[in-house]
């Protein structure tokens, strides 16, 4: 079981999430080309996420008539809050913000916050172009959440604990990800959809002139925008307790391995995204629920009878 983590790193976890937000966003945007294309260069993108979020402070608030701004800004909040408490139980190395019993579960729970948060976002405003941004998320969803919740319980049904240190525990010597495949794959596909990012972009669509975040500007539309790169950076930290050890590996501490892999992860959902479409949520869905929950239905299966035989 990790160490009780001291007061001050409830207080450091948000700031280093932020910190990994910004860094995986500037890697996007140096990954988008434009430096290829004859643009501003590579500091100039790789800085661009800081002058945008800087830009977005000193931008005025824009209203709309009847708008609920109390639900609205509520919404807002809660995206950036959702991927905190989400990542406070995740161990780096020996130490986590928060263990609980249930901390797999107590994850989940933090995504169906976010479910709420963005159509909450997508109401506030009274703007149709909004709701339906709101509305695509409960959507998308549906589509994912099915596999998702699948590929979170065979990991706690191969450690045979829904708590996080104890998932850790039981990969010494075989990490999860080497007899969870499926599971591990269909977890990485849910990452991405969680964070209504890349190809799951659909709740933030250009075709419904930026859907949730439509109506937004100035603070506002950087809760929403930052919130989705944290819930993204949370879920790609989850996955290393989950199926890649933890913070398990030679010479390096814990914690270095966590971040380690965590990069890893984020890194190659960022490329991975370069190379495919936004996805239309209903193909997704009939995916999902033909190909990826059988899937995980056989990989659930087969764990279950190795821990039977243990």
């Amino acid at each position: 079981m990790p160490e009780a983590a001291p007061l001050w790193a409830a207080l450091v976890l948000p700031v280093a999430l932020c910190l990994a937000a910004v860094a995986a966003a500037a890697f996007d945007a140096v990954l988008g080309g434009d430096a290829r294309r004859g643009g501003p260069g590579v500091l100039a993108a790789a800085t661009a996420p800081v002058r945008e979020g800087l830009r977005l402070l000193a931008q005025q608030r824009r209203t709309t008539p009847s708008a609920d701004v109390a639900l609205g800004r509520i919404g807002l909040g809660l995206v950036p809050v959702a991927a905190v408490l989400a990542a406070a139980v995740v161990p780096w190395g020996g130490v986590s913000v928060a263990d609980p019993v249930v901390g797999i579960v107590w994850f989940n729970a933090m995504e169906v916050l976010a479910w709420a948060a963005v159509w909450l976002a997508g109401w506030g405003p009274n703007s149709a172009l909004s709701l339906i941004g709101g509305y695509r998320f409960l959507a998308q969803g549906l589509a994912y959440e099915l596999p998702h919740m699948l590929a979170l319980t065979i990991a706690g049904l191969g450690a045979e604990s829904l708590r996080v240190s104890e998932v850790v525990g039981a990969q010494q010597g075989l990490w999860f990800v080497v007899w969870m495949p499926a599971a591990f794959a269909v977890y990485l596909l849910s990452a991405p959809a969680m964070s209504f990012w890349g190809p799951f972009g659909h709740p933030l669509g250009r075709d419904v002139a930026g859907g949730a975040a439509a109506e937004y500007s100035g603070v506002d539309r950087l809760l929403l925008l930052g919130g989705r790169w944290l819930l993204l950076v949370a879920t790609a930290a989850f996955s290393v307790p989950l199926f890649l050890g933890g913070g398990q590996g030679p010479l390096l501490p814990g914690w270095a391995w966590t971040l380690l892999k965590t990069a890893a992860v984020l890194a190659a959902l960022i490329v991975v995204r370069r190379m495919l479409p936004v996805l239309r949520m209903e193909r997704y869905m009939e995916f999902a629920w033909m190909v990826l929950v059988p899937l995980a239905l056989l990989q659930a299966l087969f764990v279950a009878i190795v821990v039977l035989n243990r």
